[in-house]
């Protein structure tokens, strides 16, 4: 018997306008955790896509298991023996968490048309136990946390006892300590004999917990390589097919007014004795574990959520900022944490995205929109951005989650804020795009705009940021300016 249980060779698949997969390639051992690299573009979905009978190859083979397949449907696939946890999540927040696991398998529990509820729930449990998680199989998902939401969807997999488990991006909403718990489950899977292909732009973590690599550029295969036969460097250079000197570009500094101060806010429940400034110029930076009320905040300084007390004052002024239109007409842009839910309408074009924050710049005396202009800007921004697309006039929720992010990063850039709000700006972005963004957030700073980033990643923050603030249970436990030790900041951020 074959040592692969999935083998997929000279794959080829092409869409109007463009060659997505070119001879691209992919093999995967039994009980391997195989990371699948790559930048946002480079044909990760897509050949997964396929994996999953989403829709078919037009060249090549698949073999899974020692036997030639085709699935038709994903639902074929995971009889087969694969699952798939998404990027986005793809839970229902009004169902509780075994609702959610066993949707579409009711039969398993019912009788006569009634639903055993009791042994629904006790399967749940076990399979909660079996991770060692505490949250209630009872609990509604819009309760939990996105870090437990990420553990539903693990617990959805599992329930049907994969060979072969395709995780995208998994620990991007996580803590480090939350990664950590992940990894552990993850090496019980493959020590089980459950093969694993990991998708992630965090690079550091593929060398914790992968044992082999597969590359990826353009729709082609580029390298397989055991983990710990690649450099870092070197493996940037294969991802990028270029050298970048720089993951973090940022440029010296000049701070001027005050462009944003907020003043003892208070949310019930969320945060409290928030007080801090922003200058044009500056990038301020803003950790937290998750959970720690860092996106609550941002949310009410852009008037999506109400807060109880406290002010906000816009270049001096105090500003009563009831929603995110009045942010906006007030200089305010924010790239949102869930870009799904709060960044793009998901059946409009990329174009119309983009331009979305900024159509108030292509309007005439009598409020019509000068189409022209507007699809010249949008389309100049998407160029620069790099954002990936067979047509500008595609809908934004065919493009890959990096690319998304990407339009929605240029749909603010377009509508030129004074203060930009980045929550988790590169989550799902590669490292040669991160390296992009992150030029482009400096250069904006460097022109004068006041920059808040949220961020998950501490290289990221430390990478970045003039200034650092950490967050946790809702207060601010630190400040701390740039060249700040990392290990400080972390007992900051637990407050020890």
């Amino acid at each position: 018997m074959s040592d692969y249980i999935l083998e997929m060779r000279n794959i080829v698949k092409c869409f109007p306008g463009v060659k997505a997969l070119d001879k691209a390639g992919l093999t995967v051992r039994r009980g391997e955790i195989h990371a699948l690299i790559g930048e946002n573009g480079a044909g990760k979905s897509t050949l997964m896509n396929l994996l999953l009978g989403l829709f078919p190859q037009d060249e090549g083979e698949i073999i899974f298991k020692g036997q030639k397949v085709s699935f038709k449907s994903p639902r074929e696939a995971l009889e087969a023996g694969i699952s798939m946890i998404h990027q986005e999540l793809r839970l229902i927040p009004g169902m509780d968490v075994a609702e959610n696991i066993w949707l579409g398998r009711e039969k398993r529990f019912s009788k006569g048309g009634i639903i055993n509820l009791k042994k629904r729930y006790r399967e749940t449990e076990e399979l909660l136990d079996g991770l060692g998680l505490a949250f209630s199989p009872r609990a509604e998902v819009r309760s939990l946390s996105p870090a437990d939401m990420q553990l539903v969807e693990l617990l959805r997999a599992l329930s049907y006892r994969p060979d072969l488990i395709i995780m995208d991006e998994p620990t991007s909403s996580l803590t480090d300590k939350e990664a950590r718990f992940l990894y552990r489950v993850i090496r019980d899977m493959a020590a089980g004999g459950a093969a694993i292909i990991f998708i992630s732009h965090k690079l550091e973590e593929l060398y914790e917990i992968c044992h082999r690599l597969t590359v990826m550029r353009d729709g082609r295969f580029i390298c397989e390589r055991p983990i710990g036969e690649i450099s870092m460097d070197e493996l940037v250079k294969q991802v990028a097919g270029r050298t970048i000197k720089e993951r973090y570009p940022k440029t010296e500094a000049s701070f001027k007014n005050v462009a944003l101060e907020v003043r003892d806010l208070r949310s019930a429940g969320n945060f409290q004795n928030i007080s801090f400034t922003v200058r044009r110029g500056e990038i301020l930076g803003i950790c937290g574990l998750v959970g720690a009320g860092r996106t609550e905040i941002m949310r009410a300084i852009f008037g999506i959520d109400r807060f109880d007390s406290g002010e906000i004052l816009v270049e001096g002024k105090k500003a009563r900022i009831k929603s995110p239109k009045h942010a906006v007409a007030l200089g305010l842009g924010m790239v949102t944490e869930d870009r799904r839910r709060g960044g793009i309408i998901a059946n409009l074009a990329v174009r119309y995205n983009i331009s979305l924050a900024s159509l108030r710049l292509y309007c005439g005396l009598a409020g019509a929109v000068n189409r022209a202009k507007e699809r010249e800007a949008a389309d100049a921004m998407a160029e620069k951005l790099a954002v990936k697309a067979a047509s500008m006039k595609q809908a934004i929720a065919s493009l890959s989650g990096g690319n998304q992010q990407k339009a929605i990063i240029a749909k603010w850039l377009l509508a030129k804020p004074n203060v930009l709000i980045l929550d988790e700006p590169t989550r799902g972005i590669d490292v040669g795009s991160k390296s992009e963004i992150h030029r482009l957030i400096s250069s904006l700073a460097g022109e004068g705009m006041a920059v808040i980033m949220v961020s998950s990643e501490l290289p990221e923050i430390l990478g970045m940021s003039d200034r650092i603030l950490t967050i946790r249970n809702g207060e601010i436990t630190g400040e701390f300016l740039r060249g700040a030790d990392h290990e400080k900041l972390i007992r900051s951020m637990f407050g020890i």
